[in-house]
């Protein structure tokens, strides 16, 4: 087992005073990646207003997201490779050029490219920001310190739409992508100036091939999840045939490489198996209150976009509080008990949700969307932990990146499975009901329905979200059974690690 001091060995000499920083710049590259995909979508109504070509509005995400997921894992392995910081502001300045220019756009083609380009580096913030702050604080402290990188998300997830709405009333809609310039100088600055690294130098024989199977089977696999309802049978088999062989191919050369860009070696031990399963699962059930909760609040129940808004940063506030007692119980007990607390409080609120009805109000979709938030916060920290405190300096990188992608995945899964059985759900109810369905859920249209039929698009949604919840609840009792998988008696300060000693620290 791996005991607490050779956490304080694995950090090298840290200058604490420093370290302050070091975290500062680090949630501000949380703020630039989550802000990024709250106020972009406030504004884009406006955007699409002024450069037309609505028929490719979802491509503006999907770019984006598709970029993002491709370039984790790459990213997170070139940064044990060649370092953190040097990696970091290599994908800082592509997003930064590219957030520069997405204001200046003057066609929906030429913003979907430079979103594509923005993807591309948004992969490395993240990630990377997670990794470091794995290398410079010890097991029992990181609970902590994603503590507060969660509380950064959550005020994001309050703040960017309200952020998005004020800009795109009062100011020009090239300001939500100008937003994030200074956030960006000011982290790329900070983390130059006060993370110093001690990278081995050697030389490195970097896996091209298993890089472009990577960037090939994910960028396939993520068109016909996203992609799904848009295109014709034949391209999305098509698509999917490529994802297969891409990834086959991409096991096969990834047990050949000295250097993997996925080590899927590391995927043996247990608990990164179980760790990566369970963000995966997570990642799904991100998606059952993000996408649908505001459908149910607006449509069903009748109330307002901000009520719907409030509901979901209940949600991301009790996550932050989910963390820190994840910290508190994995320092004090184990993974293992933290992750089947997060799992249990997870199931109160999934019970909460499916008692949703239009006469309890918004205020009980909000607690019940706030206890499912409590209890990802946990077990979401309990995996990512998990998964860090496991592995060397010279496989952190990878591994955390891997983590995020999966949970990445999992949300774009999610979306497909609960919308699909959302949209199956309503045509069940009523057929060719979408038109309609838009106007409730907008309420100055909302008036302009019967009342009748009103009540009918109600109980449409309501029993369609009842049948998501039902799923939603299914991918809970996974996820507590992956919580009682993992090995018994391993905590932040218990655990074995593999991998050579790190070769990172301040000074």
């Amino acid at each position: 087992m791996a005991p607490e001091a050779s956490s304080s060995e694995e950090r090298g000499t840290v200058n604490v005073s420093r370290r302050r920083y070091v975290l500062a710049a680090c949630m501000m590259a949380q703020f630039m990646a989550a802000v990024e995909s709250t106020i972009v979508g406030t504004a884009m109504p406006t955007i699409v207003a002024d450069l037309g070509g609505f028929h490719l509005f979802s491509w503006v995400f999907a770019s984006y997201l598709l970029a993002a997921a491709a370039s984790t894992p790459i990213y997170g392995r070139l940064a044990d490779i060649y370092g953190r910081k040097r990696i970091f502001l290599v994908g800082a300045s592509l997003f930064l050029v590219a957030s520069a220019a997405c204001g200046f756009a003057s066609s929906m083609v030429m913003l979907i490219v430079l979103r594509t380009i923005q993807g591309l580096g948004a992969g490395a913030i993240q990630p990377i920001a997670w990794t470091v702050l794995g290398d410079i604080y010890a097991p029992r402290e990181r609970a902590q310190v994603q503590g507060y990188l969660s509380a950064v998300f959550g005020t994001s997830a309050i703040g960017g739409p309200v952020l998005g709405g004020f800009i795109v009333e009062h100011l020009h809609w090239a300001l939500v992508f100008w937003i994030n310039i200074p956030v960006s100088l000011l982290a790329m600055g900070m983390l130059a100036i006060f993370l110093k690294e001690r990278v081995e130098r050697r030389s490195h024989e970097v896996d091209y091939l298993g890089t472009l199977l990577l960037v090939l089977g994910v960028g396939a696999l993520m068109v016909v999840i996203v992609q799904a309802r848009n295109l014709d049978t034949s391209v999305l088999l098509s698509l999917a045939a490529v994802a297969a062989i891409a990834f086959s191919l991409l096991v096969i050369q990834e047990r050949r490489a000295r250097e993997p860009i996925v080590p899927f070696r590391l995927w043996r031990m247990p608990i990164i198996l179980i760790g990566n399963a369970g963000s995966f699962v997570i990642g799904a059930l991100m998606m059952c209150n993000g996408a649908f909760l505001p459908t149910y609040v607006q449509g069903a129940m009748g109330g307002s976009p901000a009520a719907a808004g409030l509901a979901l940063g209940a949600s991301s506030v009790l996550w932050t509080f989910g963390t820190f007692g994840a910290g508190r119980l994995m320092n004090g007990r184990s993974y293992r008990a933290a992750a089947l607390i997060g799992g249990l409080i997870m199931i109160v609120g999934i019970v909460g949700l499916l008692q949703l009805d239009a006469s309890l109000g918004a205020l009980w979709a909000g607690v019940a969307a706030s206890v499912l938030g409590l209890g990802m916060g946990f077990s979401n920290t309990t995996f990512v932990i998990a998964v860090q405190t496991s592995v060397g300096w010279g496989q952190r990188g990878a591994v955390t990146s891997a983590n995020m992608f999966l949970r990445t995945i999992g949300q774009s899964v999610g979306t497909a499975i609960f919308g699909a059985v959302f949209n199956f759900g309503i045509a069940q109810h009523i057929a060719g009901a979408d038109d309609a369905i838009n106007r409730l859920v907008q309420p100055g249209m909302r008036d302009g329905l019967g009342a009748d039929e009103a009540a009918q698009l109600s109980d449409a949604i309501a029993g369609s979200m009842h049948n998501v919840y039902l799923i939603a609840g299914v991918l809970t009792l996974m996820l507590l059974f992956l919580g009682w998988r993992i090995p018994s008696g391993l905590s932040p300060t218990r655990q074995p690690v593999a991998g050579e000693r790190p070769a990172a620290g301040e000074d």
